[in-house]
């Protein structure tokens, strides 16, 4: 389930991403939308990097109960990437939460074997979506 916090005048197809949630895990998400300014402030206060980025995600602590985490999207980010790549702001949400969802279950690309990237690609196909930037990058 994700608890939602759009902090955008923007709406998307959110019913998709439950879709990628439930397909995922029996976890509480929370998801917050959000702009280049706040999601750059985030990634300074958390981790020392000045800069906007597209996706942050921050799993909670183990504990029954526990929500698996929290996912942050700039939708400046999703707007000028679909744009930039031709497909819809939708499908560039999508593939940002996948990569987000796949951070709060443990995976991590930077120091994994490609299982990551590997896992991405599955669920990119399972629910029809474009390559995301990480699978773009691994056919370079």
């Amino acid at each position: 389930m994700i608890e939602l916090d759009n902090r955008t005048e923007k709406n998307y197809n959110f019913a998709l991403l439950e879709q990628i949630a439930d397909a995922l895990s029996e976890g509480e998400i929370e998801l917050i939308v959000t702009d280049n300014d706040e999601i750059a402030q985030i990634n300074r206060e958390f981790r020392g990097i000045d800069k906007a980025t597209d996706v942050l995600s921050f799993p909670s602590d183990p504990f029954p109960g526990a929500p698996l985490g929290s996912i942050v999207i700039s939708i400046d980010k999703v707007e000028s990437v679909a744009n930039e790549l031709g497909h819809t702001p939708d499908e560039e949400l999508a593939l940002l939460f996948i990569h987000g969802m796949l951070h709060l279950m443990g995976m991590d690309h930077e120091v994994d074997s490609g299982e990551m990237r590997e896992r991405e690609s599955e669920l990119i196909g399972t629910f029809n979506l474009p390559k995301s930037l990480i699978v773009r990058t691994l056919e370079e």
